[in-house]
């Protein structure tokens, strides 16, 4: 059974068609790229699958489970975890902070017992403290996990975001244009982080990307999308190299 299987998936923005007759199947473990020129759909794709939008059409399967329609906290919780194209971290929480917040899903405890400072209060702080810190670790974070976010250089920032998303603990990570705004150096130290959250996680990962050395260094399969609809799938090699794509993207 494929971890995410997207059926005849569409959505309709007035008389929009937006996403038409969308389809995606994601092994287990496999590390997936979706790509396409500027207002191809890609990223409406993302808030369909995570809950931002509720498509008009089709359905959206995760682990076998029907996700179609939920709420974003909902799908998140089912195994759906994401980061964005424009770097979205709690700029005024520390380092550290900012990865406890996506371990609350997992950790909780109620409202009356943070106000009280109950017992079970200082031992879910206590938990998330560390599990943060391992997560911080693992990024090379951990110096900086009292530094508020917004001090952290872009390339950090990124990887924070990506951090923070693994608290989550989620089956599927979608990235959005993780290398945007990063030069080569970056970009090539962003291909080996994605490699390796891969592997240490054994983690699914989805991502939109426009930087094509990026994509063909890491992605194992590849769907291209243009104007809503799929125009070539398949082993990112043969991908890369078919006509219909080259001419969309020198058509850009």
């Amino acid at each position: 059974m494929a971890l995410l299987e997207v059926k005849n998936l569409g959505i309709s923005f007035g008389g929009l068609r937006a996403v038409d007759d969308f389809n995606l199947t994601i092994e287990q473990g496999e590390l997936y790229g979706l790509i396409g020129p500027n207002g191809a759909g890609k990223t409406t794709i993302f808030n369909l699958l995570t809950g931002v939008y509720k498509p008009t059409d089709g359905y959206i399967m995760l682990d076998g489970e029907n996700i179609t329609g939920k709420k974003t906290i909902e799908i998140n919780r089912h195994g759906i975890a994401r980061t964005f194209q424009n770097i979205r971290l709690f700029n005024e929480l520390t380092v550290l902070d900012n990865v406890k917040v996506g371990l609350h899903n997992h950790h909780p405890y109620s409202t009356l017992t943070g106000i009280l400072r109950l017992p079970k209060y200082y031992k879910v702080e206590k938990e998330m403290n560390e599990r943060a810190m391992e997560l911080l670790k693992v990024f090379d974070l951990d110096k900086e996990a009292n530094y508020k976010a917004s001090n952290l250089p872009y390339g950090q920032q990124r990887k924070l975001e990506i951090a923070r998303a693994l608290a989550t603990e989620p089956k599927l990570l979608l990235l959005d244009e993780p290398a945007a705004g990063m030069n080569p150096n970056e970009t090539q130290e962003l291909m080996k982080t994605i490699r390796f959250v891969r592997d240490k996680f054994h983690m699914t990962i989805l991502l939109i990307e426009h930087d094509m050395k990026l994509v063909s260094g890491i992605c194992e399969k590849l769907t291209v999308l243009n104007f809503g609809q799929i125009l070539a799938e398949g082993e990112t090699g043969t991908v890369l190299n078919d006509p219909k794509v080259i001419a969309a993207y020198l058509g850009e």
